[in-house]
């Protein structure tokens, strides 16, 4: 069984994701992700690019070029539900304690205020 990776941030990136994205590929990757973890399959936490990344035309080599920014974000999701990086459980777990720990805790802008993609969420 495949085991996903997937940035701790974009636990709320996939709640709050309309069909926007960098690039119509992203988008179509993206969407793509959505539905598959829809399916509740183990995912494997990151700090760093995950599977949805590879597609993002600001991934560069494997490497975000705005790495640090949001390694920050993925750091903070991660504290917020009690978690580290590499941390494995299934998608609907996470999925729950971002809604819980972050979203109806009024602190998402806490984590990613900056976001270019603010205004969606």
């Amino acid at each position: 069984m495949k085991i996903y990776r997937i940035r701790a941030h974009h636990g709320m990136c996939l709640a709050f994701f309309q069909g926007k994205g960098y690039s119509r590929e992203f988008t179509e990757h993206m969407e793509k992700i959505k539905r598959e973890l829809e399916k509740n399959p183990m995912v494997c936490l990151e700090d760093e690019t995950d599977d949805i990344c590879v597609c993002c035309p600001h991934c560069v080599s494997t490497v975000c070029r705005s790495a640090e920014k949001v390694a920050a974000y993925d750091r903070k999701v991660l504290a917020l539900c009690g978690l580290e990086a590499g941390a494995e459980l299934e998608w609907k777990v996470f999925e729950e304690l971002v809604k819980k720990k972050i979203l109806d805790q009024g602190k998402r802008k806490a984590v990613c205020r900056d976001c270019q993609w603010d205004s969606l969420c």
